[in-house]
C-alpha cells in the first residue's frame, strides 16, 4: 500500500507567509502542502507569490530544505468575463513549484460557457503537468456534486477532476450514492474537515462557517467514514480547516496544523477498524 498523502491547506494556516507554511507542514508531519497563489477573496491576507520573484525564491528554498512538496495551486475562478490565457503566468508558476493538482471554482452562471471555459484551462494547464479540479460549493455556480460532475465530463478532457471537500459536500446536501459513481481518475485528492450543526437556511451563514469555523475531523457531524469509503483509495487528503477562533485565542499555525493531522490519522484508524 502506497503511503497516503497528508497536504496543509493554505486556509488553514492562512496567516502564514507560504515558506513559514511549508516549515509548519515539515514540523507537523505532513508530506505536501497547498500553495494560494491568487486570493480567493479581496479582503483576505495574501502573499503575492506570483509577483513577488523573492518570495518565490525562499518558498523553493524552504521546500528543497525541508523535502515537502506542493500537491495544489489556487484558487482560479471561472467568471463571464474570464479570459483563460490570463491565467498562464498562475499555471507557470504553479508548474515552478511542482504542483499537480490546480483549484478552480465556477462563478459563472452561464453552465455552457463555464463548461468551455474548464475545458480551455483544461487544455493550458496540461502542458504544466497541472489537472484542474472543479470544487462544487452551494454559494458558487457549481453548486453540488452532480453539477461539477456534469461540467466536467462534458468538458470531455483527460485532466480534469472534480474537487470533493467534506465541508461543501455536507452543505450543499450533495450524495454518497452519486460520489460512489464518479470515475475514480475524476478524483485526484479530496479536501477534509468536519462541520458542526445542521445545515443553516442562511447561505451567507454557510460562507461564514467556510471560511472561518469549520471543526477537525470526528468533531462535527459530517458522514467523513461513509465519504471516505466512497473516495479512491489512498487519495491524498488536504486539510483545509480555518477555525478563527483557535486564531483569535492564540493557537499558533503548528498547534493547529498538528491538531489537524491528528484528528485525520484517528478517523482513519477508526474507519480500518469499522465494519
Amino acid at each position: 500500500m502506497s503511503e497516503r498523502i497528508f497536504s496543509l491547506a493554505s486556509l488553514t494556516v492562512l496567516e502564514l507567509s507560504p515558506p513559514d507554511m511549508v516549515e509548519v507542514a515539515a514540523r507537523a508531519g505532513y508530506s505536501h502542502v497547498g500553495l494560494r497563489l491568487l486570493p480567493a477573496t479581496p479582503e483576505e491576507h495574501h502573499f503575492a507569490l506570483v509577483a513577488d520573484a523573492d518570495l518565490r525564491r525562499q518558498t523553493l528554498a524552504r521546500l528543497r530544505n525541508t523535502g515537502i512538496r506542493v500537491l495544489d495551486i489556487e484558487i482560479l475562478r471561472l467568471k463571464p468575463d474570464t479570459v483563460v490565457d490570463d491565467f498562464e503566468r498562475v499555471l507557470a508558476v504553479g508548474a515552478e513549484f511542482g504542483a499537480s493538482e490546480l483549484l478552480v471554482a465556477g462563478n459563472d452562471p452561464d453552465e455552457e460557457r463555464l463548461t468551455e471555459n474548464f475545458a480551455r484551462l483544461c487544455d493550458l494547464s496540461a502542458p504544466y503537468g497541472l489537472h484542474p479540479h472543479l470544487e462544487f460549493m452551494p454559494w458558487t455556480d457549481a453548486r453540488d456534486l452532480q453539477q461539477a460532475v456534469r461540467i466536467v465530463e462534458k468538458a470531455e478532457r483527460e485532466n480534469a477532476a472534480v474537487l470533493v471537500d467534506a465541508f461543501h459536500f455536507d452543505r450543499s446536501g450533495s450524495r454518497l450514492e452519486d460520489l460512489a459513481r464518479v470515475a475514480p481518475s475524476r478524483l485526484r485528492y479530496a479536501q477534509l474537515c468536519d462541520v458542526a450543526g445542521p445545515r443553516p437556511a442562511d447561505m451567507a451563514e454557510v460562507l461564514r462557517q467556510a471560511r472561518n469555523e469549520r471543526r477537525f475531523p470526528g468533531d462535527g457531524d459530517c458522514d467523513l467514514p461513509g465519504l471516505l469509503r466512497c473516495l479512491p483509495a489512498d487519495i491524498p487528503l488536504s486539510l483545509e480547516i480555518p477555525t478563527a477562533k483557535l486564531l483569535e485565542q492564540g493557537v499558533s499555525g503548528l498547534e493547529r496544523a498538528e491538531m489537524a493531522l491528528s484528528k485525520t490519522l484517528q478517523l482513519l484508524a477508526r474507519l480500518t477498524q469499522l465494519p
